[in-house]
């Protein structure tokens, strides 16, 4: 994996717009027009794809696939290790969000039983969740993160050694723990988190730079970091900052993302 920097995230964005990859998305009910959308706008095509009768072709020609656990049931557990057998099978990348982790024994032992199954993996996560993932303790409150994100950097580093992956931490900050790197990105904006499923669209968008062979995490959470923070400068509050963002992703350019993006690379 090549450490991401800021032409290399510019470049993928690029690609991406091109090839317009497929993200076959198994992700909660709260959230599929949110993330739909937000594939659509950044450049990416979205399915929303649940029947184990149709995985096998999906996963066939997508470009990768989306894990969200948010509405789990005991219906979507067999959906969600089937696509992964079958994304391993066509040598695509799942993109795990581990929503609850740890705000339940169903819901951390679903997660882990992903995440130890796909043979490509990127996790996307709150700092509660992936603390909770590393089996270490965390403070969660339903799907809400109460630990800081820098708190869950030992917790990141142990889940990408574990599952040989990469591990974003959403946050204030936001972390990226890969196997040549650690990288901060300090973009975004304090009304994100007011608006449900932002976690969710930043999974997304990690699948959709996943299916364009980006496989750090890094891009996906740069992209939609620096059109947040657009967003909301737009936004009289988190209403209107859900529309803006979506009008962000399709306007982003290369000037706008080399001006605003503030990231640091530790490797």
């Amino acid at each position: 994996m090549t450490i991401m920097n800021t032409q290399k995230i510019i470049d993928a964005l690029a690609v991406l717009r091109e090839k317009k990859p497929l993200v076959v998305n198994i992700t909660n009910y709260v959230v599929m027009n949110n993330t739909a959308n937000a594939l659509l706008a950044l450049g990416a095509s979205p399915i929303m794809a649940h029947s184990q009768q149709e995985m096998a072709e999906m996963m066939s020609f997508s470009g990768a696939l989306v894990i969200n656990i948010g509405t789990l049931d005991s219906v979507w557990t067999p959906r969600m290790h089937f696509a992964v057998e079958q994304a391993n099978l066509n040598n695509k990348v799942v993109v795990l969000d581990p929503v609850g982790c740890g705000a339940s024994q169903l819901r951390t032992q679903t997660a882990r039983q992903i995440a130890e199954a796909a043979n490509t993996l990127i996790v996307r996560g709150n700092a509660s969740e992936i603390i909770a993932l590393a089996g270490e303790n965390a403070q969660s409150k339903g799907v809400d993160a109460l630990d800081s994100s820098d708190s869950a950097l030992g917790a990141a580093c142990y889940v990408a050694q574990q599952y040989q992956c990469s591990v974003v931490i959403s946050g204030e900050t936001d972390y990226v723990v890969t196997k040549d790197a650690q990288y901060q990105l300090n973009n975004g904006h304090a009304m994100m988190p007011f608006v449900t499923g932002m976690g969710c669209t930043h999974t997304a968008l990690t699948g959709a730079f996943a299916g364009i062979g980006e496989h750090s995490g890094v891009a996906a959470t740069a992209i939609l970091g620096v059109a947040g923070e657009i967003a909301a400068e737009q936004s009289a509050g988190p209403g209107s900052l859900q529309m803006n963002l979506l009008d962000s992703l399709y306007q982003l350019d290369e000037e706008t993302i080399t001006r605003r993006l503030k990231l640091t690379i530790n490797a």
